[in-house]
């Protein structure tokens, strides 16, 4: 399957919506929930607009996965950047039926290869639960390298978890 990347734009919100109302289950099972407000429309809608406006500052950047017909795979952001240092923080999801399919890992290269073009980001920090087996495989395979994991455990569905933290910097640093 073909997939393409392409920045969050206005247009987005519905199918964006029904595509995170259909995975909150899911996502719930390896994040912590983004609570019940998240999946009104109204509010996500205003949310929505909220990330525009800072993706329009260059503050953060949220990237679609989407396959060749235009259907929301999953999702890419890079978030928090610290425009003096060229760092970034990584998140991202794919929706559960695309799962195991190697999506995540294109659109990860498709987002590293587009953050060496621009040349504005230097450094991509993520992270992910000790549990969250593949998300490590991904970031492993685009080159993160694993730089250390938290100290602190939290519980989350009934599960003790850690952060596992990743690092990836450009060639040209």
């Amino acid at each position: 399957m073909d997939i393409i990347l392409e920045k969050l734009n206005f247009a987005d919100a519905e199918q964006l919506f029904a595509f995170e109302l259909t995975n909150r289950s899911y996502f719930e099972e390896m994040v912590p929930t983004r609570g019940n407000d998240y999946y009104n429309f109204d509010f996500f809608k205003s949310r929505h607009e909220s990330l525009l406006d800072e993706q329009a500052q260059g503050i953060c950047f949220f990237y679609l996965i989407k396959d060749a017909e235009g259907s929301i795979l999953g999702r890419m952001n890079l978030i928090d950047i610290e425009e003096h240092q060229g760092i970034a923080h990584l998140g991202y999801r794919v929706g559960q039926i695309h799962t195991g399919k190697g999506i995540a890992n294109r659109a990860l290269k498709l987002l590293v290869e587009a953050v060496m073009l621009e040349g504005r980001i230097k450094k991509i920090k993520a992270q992910t639960t000790t549990n969250n087996i593949a998300s490590q495989k991904v970031l492993e395979r685009n080159g993160f390298e694993q730089i250390g994991t938290s100290d602190e455990t939290f519980e989350m569905n009934n599960q003790q978890l850690t952060f596992v933290y990743y690092s990836w910097a450009a060639l040209y640093v």
